[in-house]
């Protein structure tokens, strides 16, 4: 009887088109023999055939890396975006913050008194002075 190997992973399986590749990896490959021919063809008369094939390698080796590189489940042009952002458009240092509740807490106060103010008519002190819950004014501190 014959077996056959089942993965336990199936979201690794890809579905394959023709000649056991993907459909990505067609794309890529159609992509640098569109591009990697025609230039092999133009070249090969000028520069000779053995300098010709190498140039063509070195146009069609980015669509080759495109279609068959990956790491951790993702394609090559993905990490390259990652590896940008991370280096040169997203800052160097990131502070940790925090939604402090306390701080959300007394802000939302600060707001219903103010709220509490305008409706019983009540205006706040031209000179900075707040009023404690007695009535008496205190002066702002100087800095």
């Amino acid at each position: 009887m014959a077996y056959v190997p089942v993965p336990k992973d199936l979201t690794a399986v890809k579905t394959k088109v023709l000649f056991n590749l993907t459909k990505r990896q067609l794309v890529c490959f159609g992509c640098g023999a569109l591009i990697g021919v025609p230039l092999f063809f133009l070249l090969k008369s000028r520069i000779g055939v053995s300098t010709a094939a190498l140039c063509m390698v070195l146009v069609m080796l980015p669509c080759f890396l495109l279609a068959m590189y990956e790491k951790q489940g993702l394609p090559l042009e993905k990490i390259i975006r990652n590896v940008l952002r991370v280096y040169f458009l997203l800052p160097k240092q990131r502070p940790y913050e925090t939604n402090n509740f306390y701080a959300a807490v007394m802000r939302q106060e600060q707001l219903d008194r103010e709220v509490y103010r305008i409706v019983n008519g009540k205006k706040a002190d031209p000179r900075g002075q707040k009023a404690d819950r007695g009535g008496n004014r205190k002066s702002k501190p100087q800095r």
